[in-house]
């Protein structure tokens, strides 16, 4: 597909075999996201960057009548999201496709245009062009819709030696938290206010906007 595609193909072809895993101890406030979500009955949900489609398979357990749709550039990882929806029997409300998440285009892949809840989990930053991808993501929101966004937060109120090791680990993996994630979904929709949380002392941020 493209360089960053077949860099992720490349860093997830082994690690997504044991990817869920690994990052539960660190990729937290996933599941205070999925708890806050309050998606409509017969709603609509989109993962931007679902990976092996932990996140989906969770929504989609505890929303049972929502229809999960979900995206990632990296076919590596969705050969396991296929398999583990598939082997959880929710192929009928659970479906994923290979694309960029900066340009996709939901009609062509699902047949829908726009989604009540959008959800982007650790995804931003690993995302070089992330400012896109969130103002893509609004343009996708159907009204009365709401963007739920969980990374990487500025770990504040951690100690900073936890802080510099922490994000001198990430960025071996190319991993750079944006500590900026609410100012840039307020200049996105003017008028519209982002709520901005700190979880676990600021070790991840949980963002929502509404439309």
């Amino acid at each position: 597909m493209n360089e960053q595609a077949a860099q992720m193909d490349a860093m997830y072809e082994l690690q997504r075999h044991f990817y869920n895993l690994t990052r539960k101890p660190y990729l937290l406030g996933r599941d205070t996201l999925i708890r806050e979500l309050a998606i409509p009955h017969g709603g609509s949900v989109l993962e931007v960057a679902c990976g092996t489609a932990r996140n989906l398979l969770c929504i989609a357990k505890h929303y049972p009548t929502a229809r999960c749709f979900g995206v990632d550039i990296s076919r590596a990882m969705l050969r396991t999201a296929r398999a583990s929806i598939e082997r959880e029997k929710l192929s009928r409300r659970v479906a994923v496709a290979c694309a960029d998440a900066t340009s996709f285009d939901p009609r062509a892949l699902f047949g829908a245009d726009q989604y009540d809840r959008i959800v982007i989990s650790y995804a931003l930053s690993m995302i070089q062009d992330w400012k896109v991808v969130l103002r893509h993501a609004v343009d996708l929101l159907a009204p009365g819709g709401a963007l739920y966004v969980v990374d990487f937060g500025d770990q504040a109120g951690l100690p900073s030696w936890f802080r510099d090791g922490l994000f001198a680990w990430l960025d071996r993996f190319l991993v750079t938290p944006r500590l900026d994630i609410c100012e840039q979904l307020n200049s996105i929709v003017p008028g519209r206010s982002c709520r901005c949380r700190k979880l676990y002392r600021g070790y991840a941020v949980l963002a929502e906007l509404h439309i």
